[in-house]
């Protein structure tokens, strides 16, 4: 199985988390929107075996330990998701049974360049996303989990824009 690219360091614990709508609310959208880490998996997915496909095997091999890396959040949102108090179904809102994620979401690009630029735009928009949930969280444990994810984020961003600065070249 492929290495995660993540920060080499712990997530925090969900434990002693508490349901909490609000927080819920907040957090929803990092796990299974166009914007959330589903998407990242399965948009990483596509970069990976296309990189491949042409023969740039030390790139996809980076992207599918991106990829990875994505899993784990995924994994570790809806651990959070179930200890705020709702199930982790892959809605924009869970646990709400109604607006359900789509892989019409993933940006399939034809070109190497065009992918490298949608990994970069993602992590850039991840990043984003993930400090505005920390300045509106008020449990300091899901804002701390928030901020790790966003360390690994930030790792992601500077493996894509190597990526895409070797297309400059």
């Amino acid at each position: 199985m492929p290495s995660p690219l993540i920060v080499k360091k712990p997530y925090p614990s969900v434990e002693n988390i508490c349901p909490d709508a609000r927080s819920l609310r907040i957090i929803s959208p990092a796990y299974a929107t166009a914007a959330g880490e589903l998407n990242a998996i399965m948009l990483y997915t596509y970069h990976s075996l296309m990189f491949g496909a042409e023969g740039k095997e030390e790139a996809a091999e980076l992207i599918v330990g991106i990829a990875v890396a994505e899993m784990m959040q995924l994994r570790l949102l809806g651990q959070v998701i179930i200890a705020l108090g709702a199930a982790p179904v892959f809605t924009a809102n869970p646990p709400c049974m109604f607006n359900f994620y789509s892989a019409k979401y993933v940006t399939y690009s034809r070109t190497l360049r065009c992918m490298a630029e949608d990994g970069v735009r993602a992590e850039r928009q991840a990043i984003r996303g993930y400090e505005r949930m920390g300045r509106l969280l008020g449990d300091t444990r899901v804002r701390d989990i928030t901020e790790r994810i966003c360390e690994d984020e930030r790792l992601h961003l500077k493996a894509y824009e190597d990526i895409l600065s070797s297309f400059k070249s």
